[in-house]
């Protein structure tokens, strides 16, 4: 790979890491964890940057390869974890809350909740959402349809309004 690409990909990684953070923050509630899966999600898109196809945007591209090792990184956890319980990791926020206006913190706490509950795929999909994604964009990252994605995004909305 000559040095013009591997600028090009630190560039591009720089101006949306932000992806990156929000996946990690989604997908993990330890900072070890956060960590190492930023690292690796950084590892898999350099690995796989040599094959992306400038046709597609690089967001969507970034997304879904972020997402799919976010997936299985919290694959491999859950079973680690089986076996495995750090002792008070129930009793700590990932993200601390703003001070300001309580009834907004106990309702971001109560979706956090949710969220935590929610399996990696409805996770992904809440957010994309949640990032104010396209459905065409969330399909395509995905790898479903829109519709599928619109159907999926109603019955999450449903459940968060009869469980929060």
């Amino acid at each position: 790979m000559t040095d013009k690409n591997q600028s090009e990909f630190e560039v591009l990684l720089h101006a949306h890491r932000a992806i990156v953070f929000k996946t990690v923050n989604t997908y993990c509630w330890r900072t070890e964890d956060r960590d190492d899966l930023a690292q690796e999600i950084a590892a898999q898109l350099w690995k796989a940057w040599p094959k992306y196809d400038v046709s597609r945007t690089f967001t969507t591209w970034m997304y879904r390869i972020t997402l799919n090792v976010a997936i299985s990184f919290v694959r491999r956890e859950v079973q680690h974890r089986r076996f495995f319980m750090p002792f008070e990791e129930e009793l700590h926020e990932a993200i601390p809350l703003l001070p300001d206006d309580s009834d907004a913190a106990d309702r971001m706490v109560r979706l956090r909740r949710f969220i935590a509950r929610e399996p990696p795929f409805e996770k992904a999909l809440l957010l994309l959402y949640l990032e104010d994604k396209p459905q065409k964009e969330i399909a395509a990252i995905l790898g479903i349809t829109p519709t599928n994605v619109s159907t999926k995004i109603n019955r999450l909305k449903q459940r968060i309004r009869t469980e929060i």
